[in-house]
């Protein structure tokens, strides 16, 4: 890797108000055995795992209060409920899956992430159990679920948009098109319902969902309400948030939505759309303008050496070797020299370490912390990422116009996003059609 890139749960930066939201509220459904002890059923078999119904309960009550704070009309209980035990499911599918894989999360990595949930509400971490505890949520169960969430998106960062690439030439005509048409460099609130076919689906299969997808059509265009309506019949990830997109450029919406939206108009409904995951819906809430500016940032030029744990090497015999190679850089031994023959980063051991001109958030929050203490020259003491263990060397400071950078690095990020949503549904499709499931409630 050309640098150490921050993993980005979309779902850790929450209030405190909202942490409820995580799944984690005090209801349970549990029997009592002869001996009366609490016993939990089992709501689902996924493989060699299983879906406690307690956990489709809390769920389900967590759903259905987000919802009622939405205002929004709620499905009948049981659709709702085979909902929420859909996504429990294929949860425990990509849970597996990383487990298998050997995809952890170590206890760094949550505390730092706790720690940015703290600091987003204005708490320290040591502030923070209090402040769970006030709305109901045990700190310890809130760790896990927090586990849990930063475990699915490294996995899909792995699995999913680790394999999205973008082309030079992809970046210029995204580019090109802001420029002929700047009244396009509009965001979209979209919405959407997928009505999902098998990877092998039989023709029988495809007329099934196409007439599903047909009737459901016609209920948003009459005027149903679109997301209860997503929550009630859409397979997409987004099902239990009312299918809700957020706000995109068009260049972010998923590649095959981009023509649609377009020609839609605020509250309009399109047509069902094919594409591999099965059909789309699609509701344009409401468009604003965007604009951009200048991008003057303060850069950082850094290089380090990388060294990771194994099976006969723990943390600290790695942090002792890489003090042994910061003493031997101390004394006088070239910093580049030793990173070509010692570091384990394979973008940037053969260029010595160097890691080239960066801005703020280039790297995860340990490494930038290290970053922000050092003065040019300077080198760090051995320390810990999730990536390994690290020493790094402060090579210069400067203030940059980075505007066409920016632009470059958008209109990426853009058109990863764009191809990401599909891509992500295609690969947990395919999760859900090779694993065994049997719903036992």
């Amino acid at each position: 890797m050309r640098r150490i890139m921050t993993v980005a749960p979309t779902r850790l930066a929450v209030g405190v108000a909202a942490l409820a939201a995580c799944g984690l509220a005090a209801a349970q459904t549990r029997e009592l055995d002869t001996k009366g002890e609490m016993l939990d059923r089992i709501a689902a078999i996924v493989n060699d795992g299983v879906v406690l119904d307690s956990d489709l309960e809390t769920q389900l009550e967590t759903v259905s209060e987000r919802l009622r704070a939405q205002k929004l009309e709620l499905p009948p209980q049981n659709i709702l409920r085979q909902q929420v035990l859909e996504r429990l499911v294929v949860q425990e599918i990509e849970l597996q899956r990383a487990q298998h894989d050997g995809v952890k999360v170590t206890d760094e990595t949550l505390n730092a992430a706790l720690q940015d949930v703290a600091r987003r509400n204005n708490l320290t971490l040591s502030q923070l159990p209090q402040a769970l505890a006030a709305q109901g949520i045990e700190y310890a169960a809130y760790r896990d679920d927090l586990r849990k969430e930063i475990t699915l998106s490294m996995l899909r960062q792995r699995d999913v948009l680790e394999h999205i690439s973008v082309t030079p030439k992809e970046i210029d005509q995204y580019l090109d098109k802001q420029a002929r048409k700047p009244a396009e460099n509009i965001e979209y609130n979209v919405s959407h319902i997928l009505i999902a076919v098998p990877q092998e689906a039989s023709q029988a299969q495809l007329d099934e969902a196409a007439r599903h997808a047909s009737e459901v059509y016609e209920k948003a265009k009459s005027g149903q309400d679109f997301a209860r309506l997503a929550v009630t019949y859409s397979n997409s990830q987004t099902a239990l948030e009312g299918g809700s997109l957020g706000w995109r450029k068009d260049t972010e919406l998923p590649t095959f939505l981009t023509d649609v939206v377009a020609k839609l108009k605020p509250g309009e409904v399109s047509e069902p759309l094919r594409t591999p995951t099965g059909f789309h819906i699609v509701r344009l809430n409401d468009t604003r303008g965007a604009g951009e500016g200048k991008a003057i940032e303060n850069q950082v030029h850094v290089r380090h050496i990388l060294m990771k744990t194994t099976a006969l090497a723990d943390d600290a015999t790695v942090q002792q070797k890489l003090n042994a190679l910061r003493d031997r850089i101390v004394r006088g031994e070239d910093f580049a020299g030793l990173a070509q023959t010692n570091s384990e980063d394979p973008g940037s051991a053969a260029q010595g370490g160097d890691l080239g001109w960066t801005g703020p958030g280039s790297f995860v929050p340990e490494f930038e912390q290290q970053l922000a203490a050092l003065k040019d020259d300077e080198i760090s003491e051995p320390f810990k990422t999730q990536y390994g263990w690290h020493i790094v060397q402060m090579l210069g400071h400067r203030t940059y116009d980075n505007t066409d950078e920016m632009k470059r690095r958008r209109a990426m990020d853009a058109i990863r996003a764009s191809k990401a949503d599909e891509e992500t549904e295609i690969w947990l499709r395919r999760l859900r059609d090779e694993a065994f499931v049997e719903v036992k409630s």
